[in-house]
C-alpha cells in the first residue's frame, strides 16, 4: 500500500501525529483513537497493523507491551512529493521567524530603555 493511502485515512494519520513525540505503547495509542474517534479496539488494532505493513511504523515487544514508533525512513517519499510545493510555505515562514526576532528585539530594547 502506497504511503498517501494509508495517509488517506484520518485514524492513522492520528496514530502517527501520537507517535511522532515518541514511542506508545499499543494501549495508549488505542486509549486516545477510541476516545476521539469512538471506534473499537479491534478496529485501532486493525488501523495499527496497517501502519506496520505499510512499514510507517514499528513495533517492539517489551514484556507484554507492544511498542509502537513511527519509521522515518518510509516518510521519505511523501517528503518528496511534498518538496515542489515547499516554496508556498518556506518564504512565508522564514517572514514570521523574522517578524518575532524583530518584536523580541524590540521588547529587549525597549526594557534596557526603562532600566
Amino acid at each position: 500500500m502506497h504511503a498517501f493511502d494509508v495517509l488517506g485515512d484520518p485514524v492513522r494519520r492520528r496514530l502517527l501525529e501520537l507517535l511522532a513525540d515518541g514511542e506508545l505503547s499499543s494501549g495508549e495509542l488505542t486509549a486516545v483513537v477510541r476516545e476521539e474517534f469512538g471506534i473499537s479496539q479491534p478496529a485501532v488494532s486493525q488501523h495499527l497493523r496497517v501502519l506496520r505493513e505499510s512499514g510507517l511504523a514499528t513495533v517492539r515487544t517489551e514484556g507484554t507491551r507492544r511498542l509502537y514508533a513511527v519509521d522515518t525512513e518510509a516518510l521519505r517519499p511523501v517528503d518528496a512529493w511534498l518538496d515542489p510545493f515547499r516554496r508556498f510555505w518556506v518564504p512565508r515562514l522564514a517572514a514570521l521567524e523574522t517578524e518575532i526576532a524583530r518584536g523580541r528585539r524590540r521588547r529587549r530594547l525597549e526594557g534596557e530603555d526603562d532600566g
